[in-house]
């Protein structure tokens, strides 16, 4: 730890200095961030299927109660989009 000594301009003098040089790091920071966003891309039809609610085929019992039965789900969304 380093102790500082020095009347109350003189503080301000050497801290404000170092507050300031953090604050336009951070400034540069956050406009690169924003700078590098990825695009969003469209979801594929079964990845909207999947998002849907009321697609959702759960197990009823046995370990994997309560989980999503993809397997049950993908069978009912390649029937359903037969023609």
């Amino acid at each position: 730890m380093v102790k500082i000594e020095g009347t109350l301009d003189e503080l301000r003098a050497l801290l404000g200095r170092a507050e300031r040089s953090v604050a336009s790091a951070a400034e540069t920071v956050k406009e690169v961030k924003t700078v590098t966003k990825k695009t969003k891309r469209k979801l594929s039809e079964w990845q909207r299927y999947v998002k849907n609610r009321v697609n959702h085929i759960k197990f009823k019992r046995g370990p994997k109660k309560g989980r999503l039965d993809l397997a049950a789900m993908s069978k009912a969304f390649k029937k359903g989009r037969k023609k």
